[in-house]
């Protein structure tokens, strides 16, 4: 097995590729000039630096990028309880690196003003894209983690084709972003939001709660629910076979 040092180091990298990529290209090129790449264009670059990524170190560290996927993969059964701090805090540190990036790259742009552009900070009622409450946003976040969670698991399980649980989960992370980016800016990612509320301060960091809560909850559930569902019967027992 890879030494831990290995492994978080390639979930830091990994996460800040992620969130380099996905939130930069929403600061950076979403708008661009008048007509950018648009949610359309931001939900694959989110999608395409999971694709990428699982292929470079998913053999290394896994390729989580995510506390939510590191909880769900635990419950799942599929990654030790003891390691799930220093993964998270791998890939927080990922995303915070990656946010600061992207600001000083940002802030080379004249008129560039963090308050409306927000570094892609997640959000509900006046800081959601359309205006979505609380509730709407807690609801889908643990809902799209949860699918987001039981794609993971199912693609990696060895019963699986091998080789295409990149594209799957790539392509999830885009439907996922096409779905929710009106209703929070889209997260079902801890890190992915911690990064850009740290630097934005005020109502983004008031709001950070959700943006842990609901992608955990939504990533348990899914790991016991595969988990369950996946279990294959037991065959029983002959008769003078030990149990």
């Amino acid at each position: 097995m890879v030494s831990l040092p290995k492994r978080l180091f390639a979930e830091l990298f990994g996460t800040f590729w992620l969130v380099f990529g996905g939130c930069g290209s929403a600061v950076l090129a979403a708008g661009f000039p008048d007509v950018g790449i648009g949610f359309v264009g931001v939900s694959l670059a989110f999608g395409l630096t999971v694709l990428t990524m699982a292929y470079s170190i998913g053999h290394i560290s896994g390729c989580h990028l995510n506390p939510a996927v590191t909880v769900g993969l635990w419950a799942g059964g599929r990654f030790p309880a003891k390691d799930i701090a220093p993964y998270a805090a791998a890939q927080v540190v990922g995303a915070i690196i990656a946010a600061l990036a992207i600001y000083f790259i940002a802030s080379g742009q004249a008129g560039f003003s963090l308050a409306p552009n927000g570094l892609a900070v997640n959000g509900y009622g006046e800081h959601s894209p359309g205006g979505y409450s609380l509730v709407a946003g807690l609801t889908i976040e643990i809902i799209l983690t949860f699918g987001f969670l039981i794609v993971i698991l199912g693609a990696t399980d060895t019963r699986a084709p091998s080789g295409f649980a990149p594209i799957a989960i790539g392509l999830a992370l885009t439907l996922i972003h096409l779905i929710s980016i009106p209703v929070t800016n889209t997260s079902v990612n801890p890190a992915r939001s911690t990064g850009p509320a740290l630097i934005v301060g005020g109502l983004a960091l008031q709001q950070l709660w959700l943006f842990w809560v609901a992608p955990i909850v939504g990533a348990v559930l899914a790991g016991f629910t595969y988990r369950a569902l996946a279990e294959e019967p037991r065959a029983p027992a002959v008769t003078g076979e030990a149990i």
